[in-house]
């Protein structure tokens, strides 16, 4: 049985949920322009914790979306650490 789990899926992982983290702040803000729905906060912070840190904080100072909130300011870079801090734990094991 082929392993599932290998360095190319998880670099294929990592691009895909970082594609998505940019694209959500991209249409939150779109969507923030309209007065129209938004993308739930938790959302955007479930989508950070999982991998997608670069591609969110990217997409908050591409767009200028949420930059003056604290709690993403420093928020989405905190979950971003956490991540890589995670990785290299598990690389080291």
């Amino acid at each position: 049985m082929k392993e599932i789990i290998t360095s190319q899926n998880f670099i294929i992982y990592l691009v895909v949920i970082n594609l998505i983290g940019f694209a959500i702040m991209f249409i939150d803000k779109e969507k923030a322009k309209r007065g129209s729905w938004r993308i739930p906060e938790k959302t955007i912070f479930i989508v950070t914790a999982i991998g997608g840190g670069i591609g969110t904080i990217a997409g908050m100072y591409k767009f200028r979306h949420k930059t003056k909130k604290g709690i993403f300011k420093y928020g989405l870079p905190f979950l971003l650490i956490l991540d890589i801090a995670l990785v290299i734990s598990i690389c080291i094991m």
